[in-house]
């Protein structure tokens, strides 16, 4: 679910209709054309959130935490945690790995617990790779917890603890040291939100599939310097199709600095530093275009890396994606 889903959403709504503006942005994707899954401004550098495809390219293996504040000052503002591990496991064609998620807004509150497998077939100095992810949803909603304009309102008596759904996605990657594209749906199973009468109005039409089509490439500016272009399309039913735009620069094989543009959405910056060969720090900031931007400070995200292990023969550190 990215920044276009509360677009629509006035801030100085009272509490509980406020909240029920992002729930709605939920279920009703297309009179709100919200999307519903986690955005990540550093998805170069986070592509197992996304495409399954990706598990096994470090040539060793890697983990990587993410955490996402969205809007800053916004009360109840998206918030985003992921923690990713994947490794190559059989003669660098198979690899498996393991995603970790919770979303939080306003009232709701998702975890994703997902299992990811990748085969890897080697075309000389690329490989392409195929990609599983299977797992598990479960939903939290808070509704008792707020305070309803009209007394004894249905739809805030109850909370929803544990709403669990099964999850599958899959995923193609074709790529190399110097470029990757690749194209996934992470969740391509279609869930429904809630199942209370009271809540029927938002219990469809659910969880829909999303699909993702990433790219980049690799300039060398010279024997110290690298520019790195890279794109994200994001695509939902009932939804318009949202892209974001960043270019990279790296400097000394040590310093990443970049901007990006988020369509119609928003602008930031990041940067990410090698402070080993093993250990990596990356922050972004996002500043929304909608008008958002006068109730919020923007968006933080901060991201750790480390690999370890032995690498595969021919994989080059670090990593330039």
């Amino acid at each position: 679910m990215n920044s276009q889903r509360t677009q629509q959403l006035t801030p100085m709504r009272p509490t509980a209709y406020r909240w029920m503006g992002m729930v709605l942005a939920l279920g009703m994707t297309t009179s709100l054309l919200a999307q519903q899954d986690p955005q990540f401004s550093q998805y170069m550098f986070n592509l197992l959130a996304i495409n399954p495809a990706y598990a096994g390219s470090s040539g060793r293996a890697s983990i990587k935490a993410l955490t996402r504040h969205q809007w800053v000052g916004f009360e109840g503002a998206p918030t985003t945690q992921t923690l990713t591990f994947h490794t190559p496991v059989w003669k660098e064609s198979l690899a498996v790995g393991g995603t970790l998620m919770r979303d939080s807004h306003g009232p709701l509150t998702q975890y994703n617990v997902l299992a990811d497998v990748a085969y890897i077939i080697h075309m000389g100095d690329a490989k392409l790779s195929f990609g599983l992810k299977g797992g598990f949803n479960l939903l939290q909603g808070r509704f008792a917890e707020l305070n309803p304009l009209e007394a004894n309102d249905q739809v805030f008596q109850a909370n929803v603890d544990s709403k669990l759904d099964p999850q599958f996605g899959f995923g193609m990657m074709y790529y190399s040291d110097r470029f990757f594209v690749g194209i996934s749906t992470p969740k391509l199973l279609r869930t429904e939100f809630f199942q209370t009468d009271s809540l029927s109005f938002i219990s469809l039409p659910g969880q829909r599939p999303h699909y993702f089509l990433t790219g980049g490439y690799v300039f060398d500016l010279g024997l110290y310097h690298k520019f790195k272009p890279t794109f994200l399309v994001k695509a939902v039913q009932g939804a318009p199709v949202s892209f974001d735009l960043t270019a990279n620069f790296l400097f000394f094989d040590k310093f990443w600095l970049g901007a990006m543009y988020r369509h119609t959405d928003a602008v930031g910056a990041l940067v990410q530093y090698h402070i080993t060969n093993e250990f990596t720090v990356g922050y972004a900031y996002d500043f929304p275009l909608s008008p958002l931007r006068n109730y919020s400070g923007g968006s933080h995200e901060i991201m750790l890396g480390f690999e370890f292990g032995n690498k595969l023969k021919g994989v080059r550190s670090p990593r330039y994606f």
